[in-house]
């Protein structure tokens, strides 16, 4: 069995293969926070060797290439106007086939697995034609395949973003009108720990969004590696959500979250969000429910 959207993914073997095609574009979205979301990871692996012909792309950062650097929380969905002018100044054009890579340096929020979920998934909307690098980087490298240092400089281009391109996002009152009825799943895609209340929150609350369902991300993904679960164990994985005519996934920041959506997508659902704002928003207002225990 194969996944119902392969294309999402690519394979080490396929980017050797392509890595030379001239419309092909590759951007490591490798992560090493600091406490203030500063990314180290530019000047802590990528300048020091990476694959051929990619761009550090700051997706990470508390307001990176990917994020509206005007709003109050970290990682918040661009405007069309600041996804348009981000895609230009790498290369990228509507005729583009990009590869998204990253490593992970520490477990945690440095994954590189999330980080790449991420920028698929706001890409994926904003019209561009996308894929993963299964395995990461660690996978690229353990193959003895080539990294160099060299800075890569791709020529400007030009990029029109979907007008469509908030259809993959959620909002509070999306959750807030899913409370309730049966069409909707609502998944938190955190550690049980965090959706027991057992860590320390995002926020002054802990737990999770009443009536939440937990789906860890890890458990999308092979062990400590960084390829997705092969097809069959991946339908197996998301059986409960991919049941249900609509989803919606939440994390702290919206960054886990969507390697369960990317994992939905992949295995073929037609109506799945991420709630953009999370719990940052979320545990932050008294007035909305939250729960622990599992549920």
């Amino acid at each position: 069995m194969t996944y119902s959207n392969p294309d999402y993914l690519v394979s080490t073997e396929w980017l050797a293969e392509h890595i030379n095609d001239a419309n092909l574009r590759i951007v490591d979205v490798t992560a090493m926070l600091t406490s203030k979301l500063i990314n180290r990871a530019e000047a802590e692996f990528f300048n020091k060797g990476h694959i051929p012909g990619a761009v550090f792309f700051d997706v990470p950062a508390g307001h990176g290439v990917l994020s509206d650097p005007d709003a109050p929380l970290p990682w918040t969905w661009p405007s069309k106007q600041q996804f348009e002018a981000t895609m230009e100044s790498v290369g990228i054009a509507n005729d583009s086939r990009v590869v998204i890579v990253a490593r992970t340096p520490r477990e945690g929020l440095d994954s590189g697995t999330m980080w790449c979920t991420r920028a698929w998934w706001t890409m994926h909307h904003f019209g561009v034609d996308c894929a993963i690098l299964n395995g990461g980087v660690e996978k690229w490298e353990a193959e003895g395949r080539a990294m160099v240092t060299e800075r890569n400089a791709p020529a400007a281009s030009q990029f029109t973003a979907s007008d469509d391109y908030a259809r993959g996002c959620a909002d509070k009152s999306d959750v807030l009108a899913s409370r309730g009825e049966t069409e909707t799943c609502l998944v938190d895609a955190l550690s049980a720990s965090s959706f027991n209340g057992d860590d320390d929150g995002y926020g002054p609350r802990r737990g999770h969004i009443a009536g939440a369902v937990n789906v860890p991300f890890r458990s999308l993904i092979n062990g400590e590696s960084a390829d997705f679960l092969e097809p069959d164990a991946m339908r197996n994985a998301v059986a409960g959500m991919i049941d249900q005519p609509r989803v919606i996934t939440y994390c702290g920041g919206a960054i886990a979250a969507t390697v369960n959506a990317f994992a939905l997508k992949l295995c073929g659902h037609e109506d799945v969000k991420v709630y953009d704002a999370s719990l940052m928003e979320w545990s932050a207002d008294e007035t909305l429910p939250m729960e622990t225990g599992s549920g």
